[in-house]
C-alpha cells in the first residue's frame, strides 16, 4: 500500500501499480490535475487538497509514501545562533515553511517501510548544497531513513532528456540503493511516439483526424510565431546564446518537456519539411513522450494537458524504480533476488493504437 502525494496527474502511482502496489490515500492541489486523476483512477478513496491542511491521524497506514515535492527555496541559520536566541533548529526549523517539511512531518508521524521522492536535478547544487544537506539531514538524522539518490535520465526510456532526481528512503537499513538499479543503454526514438498520420492509427479527435489520422491543423505554427521564433534564435545566435526552439524529427529526442509548453511549443517542434511551418506535439504525444499509455484519459483543455505531461514524472522511470523497490519491502537482504536488466516491455509503459 501507498499514498500519493503532490500527486499530479498519477504519474508516480501508475508506476508503482505496475509493480504490484495499492494506492491508499492522494493529496493533490490544482482542481484541473484532480479532474484528470479521477478521470483516470476513479474516486476509491478521498482526494484531499493542500496537504498542509491535513492532519497526520487522517492519512492511513501505508508501506511506501511517495512525493514528488516541489523544492520552494529555504535558508538555514546557524545553530549556534539559534540557540542564542532560544530559537528552535534542526528539524523543527530547519524545513519549517517549505512543502518538503510536511513530506517530513508524515513520514515522522507514519514511519511507513520506504519512500520515494522525486525533484528536480538543480535540487542537488540549489543554495550551494545547503538545501539538499538539510534534507538529508532531515531524513537520516532527524527521521532515522537509510537513503539513497540517484540522477535518472529519462532518455533511457522515453525519446527525451529529462534529468529528475530520485530519493528513496528504508527505514530499516537493508542495503537498497539506487545506484544499483540498471538502466537500458539506449531508449527510443521520437518515431516511437508520434502520430504516424497514415492510416495505420485510429483517429483521436481533436488532436488527430478522420480518415487518415491526420494531425489537426491547429497544431501547427501560424507564419507570425514561426517567423517570430526564427527571428528569436537568430539573434539570440548573433549574440553568442544558446537561446531558441528545438527542431526534432522522429529520429531524433527530444529536449524536457516542461509545463510552459502550451505557450508556444518552442522546446520541442516537429519538423514537417523543408518549407513547411513545423507543429507542436499534440497532448497525446506528450502523453507518450513522458510514458503514459494511450488508455490514459486526457479530459481537460489543450492548455492544461500540456501544463500537467509537463510537470508529471516519467511514467517508466518509477516504474523501473518502483520494481527495484519493491522487493525489499518484506524480504531479508539475501532474498531479494539480483536485479536484471530491464526488458523491452518495460522499458516503454505506452503504446499506440493500431
Amino acid at each position: 500500500m501507498f499514498i500519493d502525494l503532490f500527486a499530479g496527474i498519477g504519474g508516480m502511482r501508475m508506476g508503482f501499480e505496475s509493480a504490484g502496489g495499492h494506492c491508499v490515500f492522494t493529496s493533490e492541489w490544482n482542481r484541473w490535475a484532480r479532474e484528470t486523476y479521477t478521470a483516470n483512477f476513479g474516486e476509491e478513496h478521498p482526494l484531499v487538497g493542500d496537504i498542509r491542511e491535513q492532519r497526520e491521524d487522517e492519512i492511513p497506514d501505508h508501506d511506501i509514501l511517495l512525493a514528488g515535492f516541489p523544492c520552494q527555496p529555504f535558508s538555514i541559520a546557524g545553530v549556534s545562533k539559534k540557540n542564542a536566541l532560544g530559537r528552535p533548529h534542526g528539524f523543527a526549523c530547519a524545513t519549517q515553511g517549505t512543502l518538503f517539511f510536511d513530506v517530513a512531518r508524515i513520514i515522522a508521524a507514519k514511519r511507513p517501510r520506504a519512500f520515494l521522492l522525486e525533484n528536480v536535478k538543480n535540487l542537488l547544487s540549489h543554495d550551494r548544497g545547503r538545501t539538499f544537506r538539510i534534507i538529508r539531514q532531515t531524513l537520516e538524522e532527524e527521521l532515522g531513513y537509510s537513503i539513497s539518490w540517484r540522477v535518472i535520465d529519462a532518455a533511457h526510456f522515453v525519446p527525451q532528456h529529462r534529468e529528475r532526481i530520485l530519493i528513496a528512503g528504508f527505514r530499516e537499513p537493508v542495503g537498497f540503493s539506487l545506484k544499483d538499479l540498471p538502466l537500458p543503454r539506449a531508449g527510443p526514438r521520437l518515431s516511437a511516439i508520434l502520430h504516424p498520420e497514415d492510416g495505420s492509427e485510429s483517429p483521436e479527435e481533436p488532436y488527430t483526424l478522420p480518415p487518415t489520422g491526420a494531425v489537426n491543423q491547429k497544431y501547427v505554427l501560424t507564419n507570425k510565431l514561426w517567423g517570430y521564433l526564427q527571428a528569436y534564435a537568430a539573434k539570440h545566435r548573433a549574440a553568442g546564446n544558446g537561446f531558441g526552439f528545438g527542431l526534432v524529427d522522429g529520429a531524433t529526442i527530444a529536449r524536457t518537456l516542461s509545463a510552459r509548453y502550451y505557450k508556444d511549443g518552442s522546446e520541442i517542434l516537429i519538423s514537417r519539411g523543408s518549407g513547411a511551418n513545423p507543429r507542436r506535439l499534440t497532448p497525446r504525444e506528450c502523453a507518450r513522450l513522458m510514458g503514459f499509455p494511450d488508455s490514459y484519459r486526457i479530459p481537460v483543455s489543450d492548455t492544461q494537458a500540456y501544463k500537467q505531461f509537463g510537470n508529471s514524472v516519467a511514467v517508466p522511470v518509477i516504474a523501473a524504480v518502483a520494481s527495484a523497490i519493491v522487493p525489499w519491502l518484506y524480504a531479508e537482504p539475501s532474498q531479494v533476488p539480483h536485479l536484471l536488466p530491464l526488458r523491452g516491455s518495460q522499458r516503454m509503459l505506452f503504446a499506440t493504437t493500431p
